[in-house]
């Protein structure tokens, strides 16, 4: 496996690279956005692990651009905590959101959720190619969304989170069981806003008025479903 490690921190390179090549993995590096798309045309990367405030580009600009093209795991580093922040992040595509200071061996873990997660998307398999809710379509085989006939852009989370919601429609997931079904574990890095972020987005992406859903409906107190 290939990891991309984005940050103009050359002391925190320095440590992430140990660390990830004590674990097996390959690793690449880069000083900002601008050099971390260069690399991703050259070289196969399977995980991202990206900066946010860096010169020439940030890495929120250079997540918007790498999601144009592809759905590669995301883990984005930050020094700031606000929770607005961390909405921020996700929102711009990134799949996980680590704060400064870390310890490495709490992002390792954050790495191999991320792999186990897009290692199982990669091998799932259906009895079915496509599930139809209404105007909604996803086709697992594919991994693609459409509504209204209209191409939808989701992140590998946000389809898993899309996907199990609607293989299991009328049952009502908790947000913890949601991280445990999507991130395939039981880390204790996790948050419930982590998944609450994640259903914003996909209900912007997918409903026509987000304030009053048609697919992913809350239960107040419990957790979300989608009607049978």
């Amino acid at each position: 496996m290939n990891i991309l490690i984005v940050d103009d921190d050359q002391e925190i390179r320095d440590v992430l690279h140990v660390y990830l090549r004590n674990e097996g993995y390959h690793v690449a590096e880069a000083v900002d956005g601008l050099q971390a798309l260069h690399i991703l045309q050259q070289e196969e990367i399977h995980l991202i692990i990206l900066d946010v405030m860096m010169p020439n580009m940030d890495g929120i600009a250079a997540c918007l651009q790498i999601r144009e093209k592809s759905d590669i795991p995301i883990i984005m580093l930050s020094a700031k905590e606000e929770s607005l922040d961390k909405i921020t992040g996700l929102s711009t595509g990134a799949d996980d959101y680590v704060t400064k200071p870390f310890h490495p061996l709490e992002l390792i873990a954050r790495v191999k959720a991320q792999l186990r997660r897009q290692n199982f998307l990669i091998h799932q398999q259906g009895s079915a190619s496509e599930i139809l809710i209404d105007e909604l379509v996803i086709n697992k085989d594919q991994h693609m969304v459409t509504v209204r006939g209209n191409p939808v852009a989701l992140t590998p989370i946000e389809f898993s989170i899309l996907e199990l919601l609607s293989l299991h429609r009328g049952q009502v997931f908790s947000v913890e069981k949601i991280h445990q079904c999507v991130w395939k574990d039981q880390t204790p890095f996790f948050s419930d806003n982590t998944v609450m972020v994640h259903v914003r987005n996909i209900r912007e992406k997918i409903e026509i008025n987000p304030r009053s859903p048609q697919y992913i409906k809350t239960v107040w107190g419990v957790g979300y479903k989608i009607e049978k």
